[in-house]
């Protein structure tokens, strides 16, 4: 095929069923129309919300009911959007949501300031007064950490009715990148056409076997993100404005500071998971490419070969309902009720599959309380992408347990552990592979698999970390975060990691303007921090068995209810301490030794 599918082109059993949400978007409609007079179910709370113990209880019930409506219709919104951004439609939609949000947010931002006139002693009284507050607790006592940093509450009101505007660089970016970025095809050994775009880049020419293919394609791929890296650089620069400046104002020492909070992790933690991860990870994966040089026959490695099939000619494809059935045999390890779920996720079009024009790249799942998670995925027929989809069915996996045994309000971790559940089940399905086979090349390529999902995780999203790390550090400095200046510092944090193993052309730095985490406050270093959980758990489980699964189980279904150290503590991992990156990192070294010894 040589053209891509307009989403109205695409078979209805590869999209995602929305009716889920709401039967019609004449529903939708509906339900936003409403929201914005039953906010009035929430405001009558005003200036009294903290009055007593029962008013309290009965303003956050009303305040929680209407946030789960609310959620529906932003998922609604947001999903048609990630399925064609190109769609003028879908760009209108997106649009009347964010300023009827904006005028809701600004209408209730009066809960957050009230809430926060309570005292430490007050709280204490109220949760003994109303037994119904319990819920509450782990709110309220997580309201009361942020009192310092808060605002007089007008302005906090005034903030908050500019919640469209703090939004935009995110909207900008994703708009652009979805509707107006296109890339020139390239073309397979016999001179056939291929099509080429952002997502077909990262789900499968990436990983291309084909070296001239390969490079072909990156070059598509670079040659575009030049084009519009003074525009990305200005978009990504107001962002990060944004965030300097609001810590400022709320009086954070930093604002790594103010992002860490919402995640409730200390900045050693954060340091600690940048810091030695890089430092001890780098050997081991300079060890990698230098494998992947000598096996692949190439006279220099480049950024565009990273991601390579290290044994090209063994390079297995699995359909869409092979790739299912894989899953959830590695998954039935987690019991019954786990692989309930998944089996459902599988079979009623939880997923969308689809390769579109408009089409969001990459790979999420969205989790709407008191529906069903959503997963969006663009499937290619590679095993790889058996690993992406476990992957995302472990998010949905964790946020369904959590939807169902929490209240809305604790229902959603710190981003801290997000990543834990969706990795772990990463390292069950290679675990099953390998317990599966005794092809030795199908052995080494399931481990490729492993390092995959350790580049990924400890490489890709660590080093987008550092270099996160990097440009906050120059704009609290005052230095203008222009395009040069964004891929210079991209390029240093690659060519600091890789060495001189890896050879680098300018493209490399440009690749910044590759993903959308950057506006999503200090997302990109938690991946590593819950993949660091996920490998503990996956050796307890390969020992333990059931009794490691069922304890998994449990941390899963407790939610948000809990801070992400307890939370973590509650799994037997420890991470107020380096020594679970230590381990999982000399895990990473094993498997690159495991490929050293498969070549002797």
């Amino acid at each position: 095929m040589s053209t891509r599918l307009q989403r109205s082109e695409v078979p209805v059993e590869k999209t995602w069923n929305l009716t889920d949400l709401f039967p019609s978007h004449e529903a939708w409609e509906e339900e936003l129309t409403a929201l914005q007079s039953d906010v009035s179910t929430v405001t009558p709370y005003k200036g009294k919300l903290v009055n007593n113990a029962t008013t309290l209880l009965h303003g956050l019930t009303a305040y929680e009911n209407f946030q789960k409506r609310l959620i529906h219709v932003s998922t609604y919104a947001n999903l048609r959007a990630s399925s064609d951004g190109s769609d003028p439609a879908n760009q209108r939609d997106a649009a009347k949501f964010a300023s009827v949000l904006a005028n809701i947010g600004a209408q209730l931002s009066f809960f957050q300031s009230e809430l926060l006139t309570l005292s430490e002693e007050k709280v204490k009284q109220f949760l003994q007064d109303e037994e119904g507050l319990v819920t509450y607790k782990k709110l309220l006592k997580d309201t009361l950490e942020q009192k310092p940093y808060t605002l007089a509450p007008e302005i906090e009101e005034t903030l908050a009715a500019l919640g469209e505007v703090h939004d935009a660089p995110f909207m900008i970016y994703e708009r652009s990148k979805s509707s107006d970025m296109t890339f020139d095809s390239i073309k397979d050994e016999h001179g056939k056409e291929l099509p080429m775009s952002a997502a077909l880049y990262e789900d499968r020419y990436e990983l291309e076997a084909n070296t001239r293919i390969r490079r072909d394609a990156y070059q598509s791929f670079t040659k575009t993100l030049y084009q519009y890296k003074h525009t990305y650089a200005a978009t990504y620069a107001t962002e990060v404005t944004k965030q300097v400046t609001l810590a400022r104002l709320r009086n954070y020492d930093s604002v790594t500071d103010m992002l860490l909070t919402p995640q409730q992790v200390t900045k050693e933690m954060y340091q600690n998971q940048l810091d030695v991860s890089q430092k001890e990870l780098a050997p081991h994966m300079r060890r990698y490419a230098k494998l992947l040089k000598d096996k692949l026959g190439l006279d220099e490695l480049r950024y565009a070969d990273l991601k390579a099939p290290l044994d090209p000619e063994y390079n297995p494809t699995t359909t869409y309902k092979e790739a299912k059935a894989i899953i959830l045999e590695a998954l039935q390890v987690m019991g019954p009720e786990y692989s309930e779920i998944i089996q459902k996720g599988l079979s009623e079009r939880w997923i969308d599959l689809a390769d579109n024009i408009g089409k969001q790249t990459g790979a999420f799942c969205s989790s709407p309380y008191g529906v069903h998670p959503y997963i969006l995925i663009t499937w290619t027929d590679t095993m790889r992408g058996a690993f992406v989809l476990a992957h995302e069915l472990g998010h949905a996996g964790h946020f369904y347990l959590a939807g169902k045994h929490q209240s809305l309000v604790n229902t959603d971790p710190s981003t801290y552990f997000v990543e834990a559940p969706s990795t772990l089940n990463e390292l069950l399905l290679a675990n099953h592979l390998l317990s599966k086979t005794d092809n030795k090349r199908m052995k080494r390529w399931v481990i490729t698999q492993l390092i995959g999902t350790y580049y990924h995780n400890f490489v890709t999203h660590l080093l987008e970390g550092e270099y996160q790390r990097r440009v906050y550090d120059l704009a609290e400095a005052g230095t203008p975060l222009t395009a040069d200046v964004l891929t210079q510092q991209k390029l240093e944090a690659l060519e600091n990691f890789w060495g001189d193993t890896v050879s680098f052309d300018d493209g490399a730095g440009l690749t910044w303007m590759r993903q959308p985490h950057y506006y999503m406050g200090l997302y990109p270093y938690t991946y590593s921090a819950g993949l660091t959980v996920a490998t503990t758990v996956a050796q307890r489980i390969k020992t333990d068995g059931k009794t490691a699964a069922e304890n998994w189980l449990e941390v899963l279904k407790a939610g948000g209810s809990l801070k992400p150290l307890d939370l973590i503590q509650k799994a037997g991992v420890d991470m107020s301490k380096p020594d679970a990156i230590k381990e999982a990192i000399a895990y990473i070294g094993s498997l690159v030794d495991e490929l050293e010894k498969s070549y002797q």
